[in-house]
């Protein structure tokens, strides 16, 4: 029986998930999937921060300063977040990230992004800090832990939690992060 070698990079490039390989977090490779979900060429893409893809330089720097020390502990991180295409539209994606080298978390690293906009929409004008903050309540943190993380008093977590709150015309936190999820309640 012939042996078939398994073609990597045609894997790669028809994965049905965006997939990246990134470095420092620059863009190194791309397959089409990514660039049909962001809105740009695959080529495009190549050689470009991750910054092209979030909503805002802040979005980039604090979603970087969580995601490291993660990193570089686990050598992998997830999440869901809000992400921008090209033409500026912004959605929930789910991202995940291995490193080559476990221990460097802005080394080498292989990355999925999965589109969430079918199942749930950014329905509400957010500050970075909001959508920061609304990622962690989805991953289901509370108050303290969410300000433990992002560096805050948990009185400010609690302000931007109640403005979410306003935002999705929501009376309680469960019921705010079945809004975020996009689920009925």
């Amino acid at each position: 029986m012939a042996s078939s070698k398994i073609d990597y990079e045609t894997i790669f490039q028809n994965a049905p998930v965006g997939m990246c390989i990134s470095q420092n977090r620059i863009i190194q490779a791309c397959n089409a999937a990514l660039g049909q979900m962001f809105g740009y060429a695959p080529e495009a893409l190549v050689g470009q921060s991750f910054l092209v893809l979030y909503p805002s330089h802040d979005d980039f720097e604090r979603t970087g300063a969580r995601i490291v020390p993660i990193m570089s502990a686990k050598g992998s991180y997830s999440d869901e977040r809000i992400m921008k295409r090209h033409n500026k539209e912004l959605f929930w994606c789910h991202v995940n990230g291995r490193a080559f080298v476990a221990t460097d978390g802005l080394g080498a690293g292989v990355w999925t992004f999965e589109d969430l906009s079918e199942k749930r929409r950014v329905t509400a004008v957010l500050t970075s800090r909001e959508r920061e903050i609304a990622a962690l309540l989805v991953e289901g943190n509370t108050s303290k832990e969410i300000a433990r993380v992002i560096g805050l008093s948990p009185r400010t977590v609690e302000m931007h939690r109640a403005n979410l709150m306003r935002k999705f015309s929501s009376s309680t936190s469960s019921e705010l992060v079945h809004r975020l999820l996009g689920v009925s309640s």
